[in-house]
């Protein structure tokens, strides 16, 4: 997939809220770079759901900001439970982009990846390298700065 200009690899692994992978999600979300927090709009207790999953992944990344987008998706589906005014609120009180998807029309998916492959990116620009520097004293001793 290539986005802004960029070839990217996407390794994918969709548990799709399924019971059997739970024992392996906390190792997923290990190895993990970026999470597309999903939920059908016609499902409120998916939505409900997501808080805790998103706080799983904090806590196994052991990190306050993971790369994330929050998807609705069904927006193909006219019984909607959740409305998108209620989603892009909880998006930006996560500090994260929304999106609404249909994957029955493929409406927003790519959308879906490529604002994830951005946060992903721009996750690895905020990290500040952080180098040492080392002074000598005339004593001989000598003391660093990080910085």
């Amino acid at each position: 997939m290539v986005i802004d200009g960029e070839i990217c690899l996407l390794d994918i692994l969709d548990t799709a809220g399924q019971e059997e992978y739970s024992a392996m999600r906390d190792q997923y979300m290990r190895t993990g770079e970026g999470f597309l927090c999903v939920f059908a709009v016609n499902n409120s207790k998916s939505y409900d759901d997501i808080n805790q999953y998103r706080e799983q992944i904090k806590r196994v990344k052991d990190a306050d900001e993971v790369p994330m987008v929050l998807v609705g998706n069904k927006v193909d589906l006219t019984n909607r439970s959740v409305c998108t005014e209620e989603a892009k609120s909880l998006a930006h009180s996560y500090n994260i982009p929304y999106v609404e998807t249909s994957a029955k029309t493929r409406q927003g998916v790519e959308d879906a990846f490529h604002k994830l492959v951005r946060e992903i990116r721009k996750s690895v620009s905020d990290l500040k390298i952080v180098k040492p520097t080392i002074y000598s004293t005339s004593s001989g001793r000598s003391y660093g700065q990080f910085f």
